[in-house]
């Protein structure tokens, strides 16, 4: 045997992965182990015991950067070389079975993994990428799957005369969905996404899920900054946001309605182009909700809204981030 094939048989797993793969870049952005430590009693109740809390929160982060479904994962897991790596699996260990996903997002639960997003939003604010000094606010829809045709038919059997949000709770396979509508022409099924950017760096500040007929300057309590300038668009221009903004002290920058006492088309033009390149940015984002319930959407939302800011932060080309207690 030549020296040439006797080194091959010695390859491992990190000699497969590139040195400059962003997985590498997110590894070095955060540790892992120490966002585990306050959950380190959680595990889930199939797949990998031993991997602990650490394995599920990197499987977590690497499915939803890569936007992909618990079979999919376990096939990513099984086939990518770089993904293995990221979450600690060896070159010729088995991954985990699909349903690891799910038994691990269920035991984990929201409000351990909003409590992640606080603790990293506080170290992002203490290290000055967020400041709230000038804020973009929008919401955006996220649609539920859709069976209303045979829960229209439910409620008719029922005695029901309409099927609506008075009814939906009712006979809804998803209990807590509701129909939304947007510029009285956009309708949908589902939930609603609330959002605020700070608009210096790019990073989520804040995010919420409600049911879908919660208008726009009503979500804005759960998302409102700590001061500064919120530039919004025209939902935002009402009492409730009005009141959100004015308890937070700040500066209401939002577009007005036409029909408005004191509407500037210049000034709203020039707040539409300061808008744009963050909607931009959400209006190409994946509108569909993978789980059942307002609680799992709010995971859903957070774990994104995280995800989105680690590849955010590879961008701004920041090398560590140390984490703050919530």
């Amino acid at each position: 045997m030549d020296t040439r094939t006797q080194s091959q048989l010695f390859i491992t797993l990190d000699d497969l992965v590139a040195k400059d793969h962003p997985y590498r870049k997110l590894d070095k952005l955060l540790s892992f182990d120490d966002l585990a430590k306050p959950y380190s009693q959680l595990y889930s109740n199939k797949g990998r015991k031993e991997k602990g809390v650490a394995f599920g929160i990197r499987c977590l982060v690497l499915q939803f950067i890569e936007d992909i479904s618990d079979r999919q994962m376990e096939r990513f897991l099984r086939e990518n070389t770089a993904g293995k790596w990221f979450c600690h699996l060896g070159l010729g260990e088995r991954s985990p079975d699909h349903s690891y996903f799910g038994d691990f997002r269920k035991r984990f639960g929201t409000e351990n993994l909003m409590d992640i997003f606080t603790r990293v939003r506080l170290s992002l604010k203490s290290m000055g990428l967020i400041r709230e000094v000038f804020t973009f606010i929008d919401a955006s829809q996220l649609i539920s799957k859709l069976t209303t045709w045979d829960e229209h038919d439910k409620a008719i059997k029922q005695g029901l005369e309409k099927f609506n949000n008075d009814t939906a709770g009712k006979v809804a396979v998803d209990k807590q969905a509701r129909f939304g509508c947007k510029g009285h022409k956009k309708y949908w099924y589902g939930y609603k996404e609330h959002a605020s950017v700070d608009m210096q760096s790019g990073l989520i500040n804040k995010i919420a899920a409600t049911s879908a007929e919660v208008t726009d300057a009503a979500g804005l309590k759960h998302v409102c900054p700590n001061g500064g300038a919120v530039y919004a668009d025209k939902g935002y221009c009402v009492t409730p946001a009005k009141d959100a903004l004015k308890r937070k002290a700040c500066h209401d920058a939002t577009i007005k309605k036409n029909n408005m006492k004191g509407k500037n088309k210049d000034k709203d033009r020039w707040i539409s182009g300061i808008r744009s390149p963050y909607e931009r940015v959400f209006a190409h984002r994946n509108k569909r909700v993978r789980y059942r319930g307002l609680e799992k959407v709010q995971f859903q939302v957070g774990i994104r809204a995280l995800t989105f800011n680690l590849k955010r932060l590879m961008v701004l080309k920041v090398e560590h981030l140390e984490l703050r207690p919530a």
